[in-house]
């Protein structure tokens, strides 16, 4: 899958229907290669399925936003934003599940994605983005390669794939 990025696009609520397979072998193959994204292995193809299905509603109502990076018909990453439905929190969305399979890793293609995201957020009328990662990996790396901005760790505050309780750094951007 080390092919050539294709494409990023947003998915309606019927594409990631459509899309819920592919989605799972992205996010199936991100816990497994130790990917702190709120799974633990193993992660059952069944529950990583009815996670990506269950992400349609919300997306249906407007609440969620989420893209796909592709080279020809395979799925090779993702990214989701959620936006707040407060009415103290309509500035603000948070930056959730950017998965790249492990075969693309080192293309740009998370970068891409953060762009994607980041723009698709600011377009909605988000100045403020939050993001959560844990501390000292690649993508904590990523995020300040990309001018987020440290808030601060809070220890313990998610286990890895592993089960392993890990450290957690919270970041923040303002769009525009």
């Amino acid at each position: 899958m080390t092919g050539g990025i294709t494409g990023i696009a947003e998915l309606t609520a019927d594409e990631v229907r459509a899309c819920a397979e592919a989605l799972t072998d992205v996010l199936v193959d991100a816990v497994e290669g130790g990917a702190s994204v709120g799974f633990v292995k193993p992660l059952p193809r069944e529950q990583a399925l009815a996670w990506w299905q269950s992400r349609a509603a919300p997306v249906a109502d407007g609440v969620l936003a989420l893209w796909v990076a592709r080279a020809g018909a395979h799925v090779l990453g993702t990214v989701q934003v959620r936006f707040s439905d407060t009415a103290n929190g309509t500035h603000r969305a948070e930056v959730a599940k950017l998965l790249v399979r492990r075969d693309a890793r080192g293309s740009g293609l998370g970068r891409a994605l953060l762009d994607v995201a980041e723009r698709g957020a600011a377009e909605r009328g988000a100045t403020l983005l939050v993001l959560d990662t844990q501390t000292g990996s690649a993508a904590e790396r990523l995020y300040r390669r990309a001018g987020w901005t440290e808030a601060g760790v809070i220890p313990d505050y998610a286990a890895d794939p592993d089960g392993v309780l890990r450290p957690t750094t919270l970041f923040y951007k303002r769009t525009g």
